[in-house]
């Protein structure tokens, strides 16, 4: 993804992220759920939508963020349905997928520092390699959605806390990352993966409480969480990264 569709990191940027991750979460549970496709049949539609975004990205050279946030939340999407699909439908032990899924987050963005982040002559900036949005990036956001979403259902009902409770916890856990993330303080690759986990974790137990029957329900929350989301882009623009189109070199 080109510099100029991908937003700046800051306040707005830990904001939207999560309220794409409450957003997302809640929609990943409208395609399984609302709309019948189960935990998997919607995968390749969400696969080949996410394929049209970045394509579509490479040809225009307008400055905004619109390709990025889509892709953040098709993403998040297809990242719930898959941590639904290890623990829900494989049956799988949630310990166990997390620590996989740990493992497979590690070695990914490992893998993409080595090979390309590491050694890009562009970027030399420490902050412009947590917001690369190459293939590597959004495989490493896949892994880390699915990740927080095992860890958010695993406090809700492994550990007990329910939705409600749950979400207190984690975003109590959230807090000190939020905080240094809004700071400019999670420069290190570790820590801003980190980050994304524990707002993917804390997204899903807060989803899950406006989702509820006796909330708002999932359609009426998954539209709710989606207007707010957007609205939220709208009202608080980022600064631009230039003019308002590129020319194309």
């Amino acid at each position: 993804m080109q510099q100029y569709h991908v937003p700046l990191l800051g306040l707005r940027y830990w904001i939207a992220l999560c309220l794409a991750s409450i957003f997302g979460a809640n929609m990943g549970d409208f395609f399984a759920h609302n709309l019948g496709l189960g935990h998997v049949a919607g995968l390749p539609f969400l696969a080949i939508a996410l394929v049209l975004v970045l394509v579509a990205e490479r040809f225009d050279r307008a400055v905004h963020e619109v390709y990025y946030w889509l892709a953040i939340v098709l993403v998040r999407t297809a990242a719930t349905n898959l941590a639904d699909f290890f623990s829900v439908d494989l049956k799988l032990a949630k310990p166990s997928v997390m620590a996989g899924l740990t493992v497979l987050l590690v070695l990914s963005v490992a893998a993409a520092w080595q090979l390309v982040w590491r050694n890009s002559a562009d970027r030399p900036d420490a902050r412009s390699n947590l917001l690369r949005a190459d293939s590597g990036y959004w495989v490493a956001m896949l892994t880390a959605g699915t990740l927080g979403t095992v860890l958010g259902d695993y406090f809700s009902h492994d550990l007990h806390f329910g939705h409600v409770g749950a979400s207190v916890a984690l975003s109590a856990l959230l807090a000190p990352f939020f905080i240094a993330g809004i700071r400019q303080l999670l420069w290190p690759l570790p820590l801003y993966w980190a980050t994304i986990v524990m707002i993917r974790a804390a997204g899903t137990a807060v989803g899950d409480v406006l989702a509820e029957r006796n909330n708002l329900g999932l359609a009426l929350s998954t539209a709710v969480t989606g207007l707010v989301f957007v609205a939220f882009l709208i009202s608080w623009r980022s600064a631009r990264r230039g003019a308002a189109t590129v020319s194309v070199n």
